[in-house]
């Protein structure tokens, strides 16, 4: 860092810089959650015209439908689900209530194997984490800028702007902390559902072999976990929890 001494016109433009990014921080902070949905709602539809979204009469949805059967909101929030038809191996959920299952993810798991993940990602929900990474995005790009110069809060965003919110939110970074809380949400979830959450277990399994396949799919899903906490100490954590709890292992 430059010494006071030695104030200089590129110093100038960083102080306005810093300026411009307190105004950010708070335009972000007066936008209320009932206006950040409304964008959320924006970003997921063009996720969903971006994606193969497969109809409600295909297989995968129904077998969908019969997995999430009576989950239909958290904490107040309506709970969408989709399917996107595609080799990946992932699922996440927005801040909104819609939940986006992949069928390469289906095809990789048991039906409670699936429900565990979509308890873990409403998880992230439910504790407001898609909520604050929404938000966090907005300080981080134009995104803001675009919303400052409308003057409106509830300007529909430009497709440039609602690719980055779409990017953020599939590839979302989360905490190891929280991470460990949406763990926790889902093992809670599948408890009091009456099923035995050890299957939370053995999803993260499963998505582990898939992380160490040396397929371009299996980078992909190493890359999903890079931010997460160390995937055998989580798969460790629950199987512990799940055995003091009474539960066995399920069998394969």
């Amino acid at each position: 860092m430059t010494t006071l001494a030695l104030v200089s016109c590129s110093e100038s433009f960083n102080a306005a810089r810093l300026l411009q990014g307190g105004a950010k921080a708070a335009q972000a902070a007066s936008i209320s959650n009932e206006q950040m949905q409304a964008y959320i709602a924006q970003s997921v539809a063009q996720l969903d015209a971006q994606a193969t979204v497969l109809p409600s009469t295909n297989s995968y949805c129904q077998r969908l439908a019969r997995i999430t059967k009576g989950l239909n909101s958290v904490n107040g929030i309506p709970l969408n689900f989709k399917v996107y038809k595609t080799n990946e191996i992932n699922a996440f959920a927005c801040a909104d209530g819609s939940v986006r299952v992949y069928s390469g993810l289906m095809d990789l798991m048991s039906d409670y194997e699936v429900l565990g993940v979509i308890g873990h990602e409403i998880g992230h929900v439910a504790l407001e984490h898609t909520l604050k990474a929404y938000k966090n995005a907005l300080l981080t790009s134009a995104m803001l800028d675009a919303v400052a110069s409308t003057g409106d809060v509830a300007a529909v965003l430009s497709d440039s702007i609602l690719g980055q919110l779409g990017a953020s939110m599939v590839s979302a970074k989360f905490s190891r902390k929280q991470e460990t809380a949406a763990d926790d949400f889902s093992y809670d979830f599948m408890k009091g559902a009456g099923l035995n959450p050890m299957y939370l277990a053995t999803a993260f399994e499963k998505l582990l072999g898939a992380s160490e396949g040396g397929s371009a799919t299996s980078s992909r899903v190493a890359e999903m976990f890079s931010s997460h906490p160390d995937t055998k100490a989580r798969i460790e954590r629950v199987t512990t929890k799940a055995t003091a709890d009474g539960f066995a292992r399920p069998k394969q």
